[in-house]
């Protein structure tokens, strides 16, 4: 950062000597005299002022009226007030090299969870045609990692003139302003604190689905959190601490959920042999299939919390970290969070890396590597699961990414070994029936590829993007119709209304060929029958087994961290799984409003309504019309961001 100076040491040092020297101005008695609004004396510091706004025009030096003047210097320019502004003043950030931020840049940073107010932010700012650097489909991103992202864009932002950018850019930067410039003089020291302190609390009237793995579930992306009929409350906080390469990041919370009612013993039989676990003994009870009355809970729960080390462009971390990997918002097919998030040993390259001839093809690209154990499964028992995930770009438009899960290993089927994760690892081939219940079995392999287009010739308003999954094949591209698909459009600003975006997703697992029966397509498996599962919630897409329905949001924004949106929701499951079909439909309005520059309010409204014939037969009228349920659900939270705290003041 440049320090400021006088205008007297500007002078000095940019005004060459004249050889005769000037007029010395008579001398004048001392006077105490206090400045006009506006005008500052000969020496004080240049206030700061963003880079993008124009330099204000000179004006002649005056002095107060009340006193007499003040002698100058006659090579001096007089002071001026920086030009006022209705943006909020931000020093504009200096702009990095990207080839040379391996080498600069060794600072360690936490993760930004990913239901942040920063990712719908970054999401429309890079839809309008910035933000080259983000590779949409390797959520979450580190704090460094999003603040390079910005560094490398705010040129063009500023440049361009466009205000929703702008206003966009300022919000973000602000909120990453303790974090210094990439390649400068200033160093970070530790950087510690709370992050940020919320209460939440949701009132539901109502019976709700809780079943993500069969039915459905009334709240989805949502980590997994307890939730019943009556009042819910969510009370949490996060802190990080980052020191040179290292960082540490915890967010955890208190959760309170009424009691509420699962299936009886012979639904719950059914919906467990018809995943072909046997229902007794150790298979009973089972979390995807909750039964009986569950007590309430009052749970203190970790979310995420995680140890990290930065090492040439990689963060190699351990413990709960989130994980997005699609580029949809409103669900991803491999990586998600609607459900608990596992522990695991993690290596993500965060910053793009250039392979000389490989970048001229595919871009930069980034990958992602993480491993750990899943709970809640008892068909076999404490099974482990690995992702891996490879992103390029093309043209800087065009993103691309390759993912892989695979899940292996759990009680009585085989051990979780070196031989058994190398042998998933690299194993592309079909599996006989002998091989998939030995001890060589490569585990349940599920496979996705997305992408994300920023249309050209659409004046940066237009983005197309889409998800896949398939099971037991090398991708879904190599078997369309045996996959699922996420497809997806989003229009950043509608015509003639630069506040509005508008974002529509169509989504569905129920596939035409005759492996998608009973439920035995995606996200299932022979071996590991409650795979894609982690604590009895859906890893993946809420859409779950055979499923097909969307979502569509208009939202019109107030600013660039506030706004108010409007959405819906559709869900179908197929007959042929769920006997009599089932259907949700989920109406919702949401705000998101800052009471104070650090003090975020978020309120939502939802309106549900769900028919599940073989859960409920609230409606004896007849099969198809058996088992409609209504719910409302009223939801408000207050989150404080106090601000962090540097051992050398930075901040």
């Amino acid at each position: 950062m440049t320090q400021p100076v006088s205008f007297a040491q500007a002078a000095t040092e940019s005004t060459p000597q004249q050889s005769t020297p000037a007029p010395t101005p008579k001398p004048l008695p001392p006077v105490e005299a206090t400045p006009a609004p506006g005008v500052q004396p000969p020496d004080a510091p240049i206030p700061a002022r963003p880079a993008y706004l124009p330099a204000p025009a000179q004006k002649p030096h005056t002095q107060p009226t009340e006193a007499a003047p003040v002698p100058i210097d006659p090579q001096t320019p007089p002071a001026v007030a920086a030009a006022p502004t209705l943006q909020r003043p931000v020093v504009a950030r200096n702009a990095y090299d990207g080839t040379q931020i391996v080498t600069k840049d060794q600072l360690g940073s936490a993760y930004i969870p990913v239901d942040s107010w920063m990712y719908p932010a970054l999401l429309r700012l890079y839809s309008m045609g910035y933000l080259n650097t983000a590779y949409i489909s390797m959520r979450p991103w580190t704090r460094r990692s999003t603040l390079h992202m910005l560094e490398q864009t705010e040129s063009d932002v500023r440049s361009d003139g466009n205000v929703e950018a702008i206003e966009l850019l300022n919000k973000l930067e602000e909120a990453l302003e303790s974090e210094p410039d990439s390649g400068g003089t200033q160093k970070r020291g530790l950087l510690y604190g709370i992050e940020s302190v919320y209460a939440g609390m949701r009132q539901v009237s109502g019976p709700t689905l809780r079943d993500s793995w069969h039915v459905g579930q009334t709240f989805i992306n949502d980590y997994g959190r307890p939730y019943s009929n009556g009042f819910n409350t969510y009370d949490g906080f996060s802190a990080l601490a980052e020191k040179g390469p290292f960082s540490l990041y915890v967010r955890a919370e208190y959760q309170h959920a009424p009691s509420y009612n699962g299936y009886t013993f012979s639904q719950a039989r059914a919906l467990s042999e018809l995943d072909q676990i046997p229902y007794d003994g150790f298979n009973r009870p089972q979390d995807t299939t909750p039964e009986g009355v569950l007590p309430s809970q009052n749970n203190f729960r970790i979310l995420e919390a995680n140890l990290s080390a930065h090492v040439y462009g990689h963060e190699i971390s351990f413990g709960k970290t989130d994980a997005w990997l699609g580029p949809g918002q409103g669900g991803a097919m491999a990586w998600s969070n609607n459900a608990e998030n596992m522990y695991t040993f993690r290596i993500n390259r965060v910053e793009p890396l250039h392979i000389p001839y490989v970048s001229y093809v595919l871009g930069d690209i980034r990958y992602d590597f993480f491993i750990g154990s899943l709970k809640g499964h008892t068909y076999p028992n404490s099974p482990w699961a690995h992702s891996e995930i490879i992103a390029g770009k093309l043209f800087n438009t065009l993103d691309v990414s390759l993912q892989r899960t695979i899940v292996f290993g759990g009680k009585d089927h085989e051990p979780v070994t070196l031989h058994t994760f190398l042998k998933g690892f690299f194993d592309i081939n079909d599996t006989t029936a002998e091989e998939k219940y030995s001890r060589n079995d490569p585990g349940a392999r599920f496979s996705s590829v997305t992408f994300s287009w920023r249309v050209p010739y659409t004046a940066k308003l237009l983005t197309l993007y889409a998800d896949s999954t398939t099971h037991d094949d090398v991708f879904p591209l190599s078997a369309p119709r045996r996959a699922g698909w996420r497809p997806g459009i989003y229009l950043s600003r509608l015509p003639y209304a630069p506040k509005l975006d508008l974002r529509v997703e169509g989504v569905y697992t129920d596939y035409v060929t005759s492996r998608s029966i009973a439920g035995q397509g995606n996200y299932y498996e022979t071996i590991q029958r409650q795979a894609y599962t982690n604590k009895g919630f859906l890893m993946g897409d809420w859409i779950g087994r055979e499923g097909k329905g969307g979502n569509a949001t208009v939202t019109y924004h107030l600013s660039g961290n506030e706004w108010i949106s409007v959405g819906y929701l559709r869900k179908k499951n197929a007959k042929d799984f769920i006997q009599y079909g089932s259907t949700q439909d989920d109406f919702r309005v949401d705000l998101t409003k800052r009471i104070r520059p650090n003090v975020e309010l978020t309120a939502w409204y939802q309106h549900e309504i769900w028919r599940a014939p073989f859960f409920t037969t609230t409606n004896p009228a007849g099969p198809l019309n058996r088992g409609t349920n209504t719910n409302d659900t009223g939801s408000f939270q207050v989150k404080w961001y106090p601000r962090l705290h540097s051992s050398n003041d930075l901040n």
